[in-house]
């Protein structure tokens, strides 16, 4: 068995993929080990079945490339072999022929892609990729099954609260249906929980599920991101990009801020909608896909429509269900349940036997207006179970660093005037402007830094707490050395 190591940069941890080639001509086996290590893949190369499937257990792949005409045990039954001892790994076919009989019963059995002989390049490169987003994709949906009903029932529906009685109807009489439904609410409500939850109760559960930000890129790098572009599209595209619209194909997408999308793509998206096509940046030809789209909003899309940042059309077709997620502070029946939750979820976490707040923290948070929501009250219990004790948190509410139960304010900021250059025992004269100017540096730059954890480094959201402009808010930060790194 040949073996070549090569680093992936792209995965975690330092690991490369590890890629099993199975065909029985030397000369391909050499030809895939230097083009899939160049590729920065570990590399592990057989000449037939048996010794592919003896060696399961030591090469472990995460993708396997596969002859259809192998000595021995043909390339269709050890397809249907592998799939048997490793179903979730993805199987790209190699064929010589091409025959449309082989193809059909290789999809059949599970293959991810079947690419004929001799392929180019990029044909592979591109196979692998797709092979490997998808299989990343249904690990994910995997990981949410095991735990979306638990959350979702005591994170968004518990208590007894009308309102979210009302959202429970809502969820389970639209899940099962491919009907657009746009979620709206304050941030940290649990927008994205709620679209999770349509996905899990859908028939479509067991496709991908893709989450896209649309206030996290500018509107031409979305635009590549939600639609893919095409080898040469622009200056960097060195080959075909799948977007997440072909990722989320029989799945769902779950579309976030979609208030901040630009008008351009708005039209875009709506011939999604509508026809349920469109085109690869750079692409001469349609492309058809069949996804189930959630949106969700925490701004108020009637007055965006009015201003004219938001398609009319857009919305109408966007708003056929809508789900509105009240905040906490409209619920607050639900709070005990969910801090219960979130202190089991934490010393589960991080190993700490934090069991339960105390009468006095209760009646605390019952009487905060939670102006962060769910969310914010999931980052309070954290801090509690990290550090042990309710009284550091309890003392930034009373001070308001954290909010309070009559509104919210900023912690106030101590300064070190040494640190200031205020030198009082010199018996010189004191530069009262140039400290003051610095003060004024130091206090902005912890105001920001302090906004910027409370929302999770949500760049926008701390914008419009701090009153100040996205670009602002970037400056601001860049000046300040300031970054989620650090």
């Amino acid at each position: 068995m040949g073996e070549r190591v090569a680093t992936k940069q792209s995965q975690p941890a330092g690991e490369p993929f590890r890629v099993l080639v199975i065909d029985d001509d030397p000369g391909v086996r050499d030809y895939m080990e230097a083009l899939v290590s160049r590729q920065g893949y570990r590399v592990f190369a057989v000449a037939d079945a048996e010794q592919a499937l003896d060696g399961l257990d030591r090469t472990r792949p995460d993708i396997v490339t596969l002859d259809v005409v192998l000595p021995g045990i043909d390339g269709l039954e050890t397809l249907r072999r592998l799939k048997q001892r490793i179903p979730d790994v993805p199987v790209v076919m190699l064929s010589g022929h091409g025959q449309a009989r082989n193809i059909v019963e290789a999809m059949r059995l599970g293959a991810s892609d079947f690419l004929r002989k001799p392929f180019e390049v990029e044909e592979l490169e591109l196979a692998f990729q797709k092979a490997l987003e998808k299989r990343a994709l249904k690990q994910e949906v995997e990981e949410l099954r095991g735990r979306a009903r638990s959350e979702t029932e005591l994170l968004l529906l518990c208590g007894d609260n009308p309102k979210m009685r009302e959202i429970r109807e809502i969820i389970e009489q639209v899940a099962d249906t491919d009907i657009t439904v746009l979620v709206r609410g304050e941030s940290g409500t649990g927008k994205e929980l709620v679209a999770r939850t349509l996905f899990q109760l859908s028939g479509r559960r067991d496709r991908p599920f893709v989450k896209v930000n649309c206030a996290a890129l500018p509107s031409e790098l979305l635009e590549s991101e939600l639609f893919g572009f095409e080898k040469g599209a622009f200056t960097g595209a060195q080959k075909r990009k799948l977007g997440k619209f072909e990722y989320a194909n029989q799945g769902t997408i779950f579309l976030d801020e979609i208030s901040e999308m630009h008008p351009g793509l708005q039209a875009k998206l709506l011939q999604v909608l509508q026809d349920g096509e469109f085109s690869r940046l750079g692409g001469e030809s349609d492309v058809h896909v069949d996804t189930r789209i959630i949106a969700a909003t925490n701004c108020n899309l009637e007055e965006a429509v009015a201003k004219g940042t938001f398609r009319e059309d857009l919305y109408y077709r966007l708003n056929v269900v809508t789900v509105h997620l009240p905040p906490l502070r409209d619920r607050m029946d639900g709070v005990p349940l969910l801090v219960d939750h979130f202190l089991q979820k934490n010393n589960e976490q991080y190993r700490k036997n934090l069991r339960q707040l105390t009468p006095e923290t209760m009646d605390v948070f019952l009487r905060y207006s939670w102006p962060g929501n769910v969310r914010e009250l999931e980052n309070m219990v954290r801090r509690m179970v990290v550090l042990g004790n309710e009284q550091a948190v309890l003392q930034e509410i009373s001070e308001g660093g954290m909010g309070s139960p009559r509104g919210r304010g900023e912690e106030p900021v101590a300064l070190d005037l040494d640190a200031l250059g205020a030198d009082f025992s010199s018996g010189e004269g004191i530069d009262l402007k140039a400290i003051s100017r610095r003060a004024a540096q130091v206090a902005e730059k912890r105001v920001i830094e302090r906004v910027l954890q409370q929302t999770r480094w949500n760049r926008k959201e701390a914008a419009e707490r701090l009153q100040i402009s996205y670009k602002a808010l970037l400056y601001k930060m860049k000046e300040n050395g300031l970054s989620q790194g650090r």
